[in-house]
């Protein structure tokens, strides 16, 4: 038995509770977490802005000790330290084929499947088919990661989703260049993430774009080099700090409509426009063909972070390990279990970046 954070029912409050984890089956491992992190997606699986089986034990950030593995499991053993991947890739599937693993059509195979019971009796699904708003939880071999050595093992959480997704959005989405000029809407975990990767990259200027002024100083630890409070003058003022023509490349990190038109309309001619944040199909964007022609800019979505885990968490570990990617700079508070809920109201209400969770 485990204690979790269990979603009855869609729009329901959590519920923290005693469950019971199965042995890990044949492909599968059993994972100790050490941390997890809250992310908005999570808080989009709650309401039904994403689709996800109930009742269900969210999270899908997370890195942790492998305490047992089930038949045929190789290239883990227990003590090994991992980061989980909420979104593994099946290498059979026609986008694994073109090397797309991202789009993966059966990455979201496991979330469908109930994995564990509640104390008293009946089934739980696994949030994004990871579950790591709990103690332990069970996942395919497949979907944990070996942490390369020299990362935190609590930090390394973050790792799962913001870093993953904020690198791959700056990396490979965009493909920032050095000296570009990189606009970043949104400083929470995500927005904070593709912040220290873009001055990786090289970027030249740096803009942040937050609605809260008390996100300044986090944004300019992560390497902004400018902040802008949102208004309904920000495409302007953002034209204005790159010499009058737009910038090289904008990533929007909310997933609202008027936040994705503003990033376009802050991009240059020519420039790339990448969507980060996850909307739902209430959010409508609209463009006039003539500007679509006339600006010749690149609008591009971008799940996450376009990455191959496999092969860009060791890259993303040697930035760890030089200093140059300060994973704790993400987090701004750390909580148990019980305090879930109220870091939902904090994303609400946009405040802070990474809540973390620690076991």
């Amino acid at each position: 038995m485990v204690r979790a954070a269990v979603l009855p029912a869609v729009n329901a409050p959590l519920e923290i509770a005693e469950i019971q984890l199965p042995d890990p089956g044949p492909g599968q491992v059993r994972v100790k977490l050490a941390a997890a992190g809250v992310c908005h997606s999570d808080l989009s699986l709650s309401n039904g802005t994403l689709k996800q089986p109930v009742p269900a034990v969210l999270g899908h950030e997370g890195a942790g000790t492998v305490t047992a593995v089930g038949d045929g499991v190789t290239g883990l053993a227990p003590g090994d330290r991992v980061v989980l991947n909420w979104a593994p890739s099946c290498g059979d599937c026609h986008f694994c084929g073109l090397g797309e693993v991202w789009l993966c059509a059966n990455s979201a195979a496991a979330a469908a499947k109930p994995y564990a019971t509640r104390a008293g009796g009946g089934e739980l699904y696994p949030g994004l088919g990871t579950a790591v708003f709990a103690e332990e939880t069970v996942v395919a071999a497949h979907a944990a990661l070996p942490l390369p050595e020299g990362v935190p093992l609590t930090e390394a959480a973050l790792l799962g989703c913001a870093v993953l997704t904020g690198w791959g959005a700056v990396h490979h989405s965009a493909q920032v260049r050095t000296g570009e000029s990189v606009v970043v809407f949104g400083v929470g975990g995500v927005g904070l993430a593709t912040l220290q990767a873009a001055r990786i990259a090289g970027a030249g200027r740096i803009i942040a774009v937050d609605v809260s002024p008390a996100k300044e100083e986090l944004a300019r630890a992560a390497g902004a080099t400018d902040f802008l409070v949102a208004a309904d003058d920000t495409a302007k003022s953002i034209r204005k700090l790159t010499g009058g023509i737009g910038a090289d490349v904008a990533l929007e990190c909310v997933g609202r409509a008027d936040t994705i038109r503003t990033a376009w309309s802050s991009t240059r001619r020519g420039g790339r426009t990448t969507v980060v944040g996850v909307g739902g199909q209430d959010q409508q964007v609209t463009f006039s063909a003539l500007e679509l022609f006339y600006f010749g800019r690149t609008l591009s979505g971008c799940v996450y972070g376009n990455s191959d885990p496999a092969k860009d968490l060791p890259v993303i570990a040697e930035h760890v390990r030089s200093g140059a990617l300060d994973l704790s700079g993400l987090v701004t508070e750390r909580i148990g279990l019980e305090g879930i809920p109220a870091a939902f109201d904090a994303m609400l209400a946009g405040k802070g970046g990474r809540a973390l969770i620690v076991f």
